[in-house]
């Protein structure tokens, strides 16, 4: 089996798209397939300074490290706002049709979403070469369109009849949760999955037992500072704990100046670092008493939504500050991972006052380390990728033939 598959972040970034499909592919490898990947040359904002010693060239082919053949669109570096996020995905959409038409004809078309503009590229690119697709949905689109108010009402309505036709017309749609797969079924696709986002066991960190240290509760934030966290209620709770806590922010994002603003205007003292890799990773783990995970409250869609961090935060064996709802916070709850606290900041902060009055609280077991080992690493979940997308290439495979 022949796989190609269309997405905008891979290897050598650190995103966790990247995390997800080089898991993935690697085994579609070990299960003997051949794999060709569309993907823009690499973000330098989101990869290891180590790895831009030789940045592949646009429109160049390299092999991977399972080896897959990654073809490599011109990487378009326009800022960080919402327009120029759709700016660089359309640009790239728009080139991934030739370049994957260049590329031996496969089996089946994967395309992982977002970029939003990729689902139209990889429908194309099947149509063209009359093979199955894929669409695989990390996000809940279109629902988060409507619900962010990101264009005029017009205009998403339009986007939200394309989102919705082409996950219908698709062969086989994978969520990352079983809500949204639900929904989507409800709405009339007619193959629905679910493969949930996870870790890789190997790459777990490595983050020894929080020692007592005497000051205030260390409290992290690392991860992404977009509009969908809502990281303006923690700033404001920061402010409220100010004296009780220290809190960090680690990371990048569209809104990482407006919540640093935020922090100055309100007095929460907060400190912002750049994004960290590997080792710094680990470090900033060690540094905490509390992980915060973070979905904003007034987008309905974030009740089937998981944050992909969360399997990483689980595993640190840190106590984590939930600030989430629906299927997110019924996970974590289970796990013992975490309190979850209303998206307010007043409650945000009394939660930590009291976990700062009494350490022994942010103690946690092993449990949910073993929890995502068993039931969210990323390389038992590739072997049930392999397996539905190996199905859905027999079963056109013997349309076909009949």
């Amino acid at each position: 089996m022949r796989v190609l598959l269309v997405t905008h972040s891979y290897w050598p970034e650190t995103t966790p798209p990247q995390r997800r499909w080089d898991a993935f592919v690697k085994a579609f490898r070990r299960a003997g397939c051949e794999v060709d990947v569309v993907a823009p040359s690499p973000d330098p904002a989101v990869t290891p300074a180590h790895a831009n010693a030789s940045p592949p060239r646009a429109f160049g082919a390299q092999v991977g490290p399972h080896g897959e053949t990654v073809h490599r669109l011109p990487g378009l570096r326009l800022n960080e706002t919402r327009l120029g996020r759709l700016v660089r995905h359309s640009g790239t959409a728009a080139l991934t049709v030739p370049r994957a038409l260049a590329a031996p004809r496969p089996d089946v078309v994967v395309v992982t979403v977002p970029s939003l503009p990729n689902i139209v590229a990889g429908w194309m690119v099947a149509r063209l070469r009359r093979r199955p697709l894929v669409v695989e949905m990390r996000d809940a689109w279109p629902d988060l369109a409507r619900e962010s108010a990101a264009s005029p009402r017009r205009r998403v309505r339009a986007f939200e009849a394309v989102m919705s036709g082409l996950q219908r017309r698709a062969d086989l749609v994978v969520t990352v949760t079983p809500g949204f797969r639900d929904l989507l079924v409800s709405r009339g696709v007619r193959r629905a999955a679910t493969i949930p986002n996870g870790v890789v066991p190997a790459l777990l960190p490595r983050v020894p037992p929080r020692t007592a240290h005497g000051g205030p509760l260390r409290v992290l934030y690392l991860g992404n500072h977009g509009e969908s966290q809502g990281l303006e209620t923690v700033v404001r709770a920061a402010a409220l704990a100010r004296g009780d806590v220290q809190v960090r922010f680690v990371g990048t994002g569209t809104m990482k100046p407006s919540l640093r603003a935020l922090s100055e205007r309100c007095g929460a003292g907060i400190e912002f670092l750049d994004p960290v890799h590997g080792r710094g990773v680990d470090e900033q783990y060690a540094w905490a008493d509390t992980c915060v995970v973070s979905l904003r409250p007034d987008w309905p869609s974030f009740e089937w939504t998981i944050p992909s961090k969360s399997y990483e935060l689980m595993s640190t064996g840190r106590h984590l500050t939930a600030v989430l709802r629906g299927e997110a916070a019924h996970l974590l709850t289970e796990s013992g991972s975490a309190d979850v606290v209303a998206a307010d900041p007043e409650a945000i902060a009394r939660l930590w006052r009291e976990l700062s009055a009494d350490p022994e609280r942010l103690t946690r077991n092993s449990r949910a380390r073993d929890w995502v080992t068993e039931h969210a690493s990323l390389d038992n979940l590739g072997r049930e990728y392999v397996r539905l997308v190996a199905e859905l290439v027999e079963e056109k495979t013997h349309d076909h033939g009949r």
